[in-house]
């Protein structure tokens, strides 16, 4: 076993992350005086933020189009998004490694360079294969910008107002997200599907030049110099693994061998990985870190309730076939999660920052399961004021929980972490939806085909009854309430932890 360096003490329930090592002091930045615009400095993290979400939401509305334009079909045009999804998660934590051994700024900023370079390329793509690989180096970009986002915000804000520069990131995910299949349809209509991409160039631009004015450069750290390759070859086999098997395993099921067999290999990695940065002296991942009670419960809270946020792929069978509205409506009416998660993020960041994070986080949890609850209400009758009091709360609970959250991590830990605990945050949303999304739209098919409703088994969901889909909507929410039950567990532990360990000053 190779001899560590002294650190802070990662094993009790409140380490002393506020308290780096000596050895490990905390960076500082190179020029304070750019500190003073934090909120000039956001705009360039935002714009990069909105930019790589509505991307991601923007593309989903094309795929018709693509596949009409591009003489290909639907099984190859996903991966379109595919490859997008998979470079994302498979490369989160050894870009956010990268942040804290390089600074932030310089890895944020290669990304948005990179990201606005496959964006033109993928406008600029002539046939449905350069666009898939165009959007895998589009990707490359986009994970380089989701991992360090919110550790940048986190460095140059104060603590006073950490929560709600965190909650203002939060209201540009959901406004990008919910904006995005509206922009996309009214841009594909305007002047066609290269557009989608080609506006993200100009976006680009903007956004690194007020990184480059206004975002500090923090010098390297003296504790980590270290790139731990091994560590990141085995994290990267086992979470493309993992990402693969999900995606082929709602198509192919989950007892095909190949999707075990990568299940396997998934799990095989994980283990392996863990193993292997516990014999080095600077692991990408230090085990110890998930020693931290307090940490550990933040990541598994964030993990379930995207795990239970993929319910909403249900929502538009629901919409559609069972309440009778139009695919622009639908589209409409699935806006209010998103939006309303925007409306309250920046006010439950500000808070947090007055009251602590945890009562603010485990009220939105409440919140978001009661809206789990309400939506196991719906009925085919139901008004579409009915309909939106009934979903409006899990965008809220949402928007309560996880600026609160965000803030309770990355406020945790020492500043030569601050890149590996924000890839940590968007590993376990993109985790969590990867699992939830086969998981909660299995049990809402089987539910569905099996009911009694459903005259002729081989009619599958497109044909299935609005009591038959109900019946599918309401296990689903259900099974949703539960998985955020489980997270209400885990927050009323941590505020209980909390109050008997206040933090020392």
């Amino acid at each position: 076993m190779i001899e560590r360096p002294e650190e802070p003490n990662l094993k009790s329930g409140r380490p002393d992350f506020d308290k780096p090592a000596p050895s490990a002091p905390k960076p500082i930045f190179a020029d304070s005086t750019a500190t003073r615009n934090p909120w000039l400095a956001m705009v360039g993290i935002g714009l990069g933020v909105l930019m790589s979400t509505i991307d991601f939401s923007i593309v989903n509305i094309a795929l018709p189009t693509l596949v009409k334009e591009l003489h290909t079909d639907l099984a190859t045009v996903q991966w379109v998004i595919l490859s997008y999804s998979l470079v994302v998660t498979s490369l989160m934590l050894s870009v956010a490694r990268l942040g804290d051994l390089f600074g932030r700024k310089t890895i944020y900023s290669a990304g948005l360079l990179i990201f606005s370079l496959g964006s033109l390329l993928c406008g600029m793509a002539e046939n449905v294969a350069c666009l898939i690989a165009f959007r895998a180096f589009q990707a490359l970009g986009a994970v380089m910008m989701q991992a360090l986002g919110a550790a940048i915000v986190t460095e140059i804000f104060p603590s006073t107002a950490r929560g709600r520069a965190l909650g203002v990131i939060g209201g540009i995910v959901s406004f990008g997200l919910a904006v995005g299949p509206a922009l996309g349809g009214l841009l594909i209509g305007i002047a066609g599907w290269q557009s989608i991409f080609l506006i993200n160039v100009p976006i680009g631009v903007i956004a690194g030049i007020a990184v480059a004015i206004y975002v500090p450069a923090s010098r390297q750290s003296q504790y980590a110099k270290h790139f731990d390759l091994a560590g990141a070859l085995i994290l990267l086999i086992a979470l493309a693994s993992y990402s693969f098997a999900m995606t082929l395993g709602q198509r192919a099921g989950f007892a095909n061998p190949a999707v075990l067999m990568m299940l396997s290999l998934a799990g095989a990695g994980l283990v392996i990985f863990f193993l292997t940065e516990q014999r080095i002296k600077q692991p990408m991942v230090d085990p110890r870190m998930f020693g931290n009670v307090l940490l550990s419960f933040n990541l598994l809270m964030s993990l379930l309730v995207f795990i239970s946020m993929a319910g909403m792929v249900v929502l538009p069978f629901f919409l559609e076939s069972a309440m009778g509205c139009s695919t622009r409506l639908t589209g409409l009416l699935m806006m209010s999660i998103p939006l309303s998660m925007g409306l309250i993020a920046p006010w439950a960041g500000s808070l947090s920052d007055r009251h602590g994070p945890r009562g603010i986080s485990l009220l939105g949890l409440l919140v978001m399961m009661g809206g789990c609850l309400a939506v196991t209400t719906l009925h085919e009758d139901v008004s579409l004021t009915g309909y939106i009091l009934r979903i409006a709360p899990l965008g809220i609970g949402l928007g309560l929980f996880q600026s609160p959250n965000n803030s309770a991590v990355l406020g945790s830990v020492p500043a030569e972490r601050l890149g590996v605990a924000s890839g940590l945050l968007s590993l376990s949303r993109n985790l969590g939806v990867a699992s939830g999304l086969p998981l909660l739209s299995a049990l809402f098919a089987t539910r569905v085909i099996a009911s009694p409703n459903l005259q002729e088994k081989s009619m599958g969901i497109s044909k299935a009854s609005p009591a038959a889909l109900l019946n599918g909507l309401s296990l689903t929410y259900q099974a949703a309430a539960g998985i955020v039950l489980a997270a209400v567990i885990l927050a009323a532990l941590a505020f209980w932890i909390d109050k008997r360990h206040p933090p020392r000053i």
